[in-house]
């Protein structure tokens, strides 16, 4: 069995192999981290409001006004009226464009399916309840760096 030295290096290994992927990602498709990140968001929760998408990234209102811009200029994204509320304005993922980033992750998707597919269902099952756990617990953590980082520039 492996110690917990080893553990953590094989752990933050994978943390920094995601991570590279990300970076990489981002890069392939001509965006920065952040708005790869929004990217995701929006496809994956659908049309947000520019305050959702704000509190979600972590970023100022007017530096994510800049990311819509940006995205929208590339194409990623539209601006609509929220149907909800007309004085609002949401951001919605522009399907085709969509598409593309599809592409630029299939590597990726296929080389993590073969891995995946190596266990068993069984095993398969422990892995998706970490994943379904982690993400919480690392969004959770994100938020916990930002409010030190926010009290730390506020003395």
């Amino acid at each position: 069995m492996a110690s917990q030295h080893e553990r953590r290096v094989v752990f933050r290994r994978y943390l920094d192999a995601v991570g590279l992927h990300g970076l990489a990602g981002a890069e392939a498709a001509g965006l920065h981290a952040t708005e790869w990140y929004a990217l995701s968001l929006l496809d994956l929760e659908g049309a947000l409001t520019s305050g959702e998408l704000s509190a979600r990234t972590g970023l100022t209102t007017g530096a994510t006004t800049r990311l819509i811009d940006r995205l929208e200029r590339a194409g990623y994204v539209r601006r609509a009226a929220d149907p909800a509320d007309r004085r609002k304005v949401v951001v919605e993922p522009v399907a085709d464009a969509l598409a593309g980033v599809a592409e630029i992750v299939g590597p990726a998707r296929r080389h993590i399916a073969e891995v995946i597919a190596q266990y068993s269902p069984e095993e398969q099952d422990v892995l998706f309840d970490y994943f379904a756990r982690a993400a919480p617990a690392y969004r959770a953590a994100s938020e916990e760096i930002r409010r030190t980082l926010k009290r730390g520039r506020a003395k």
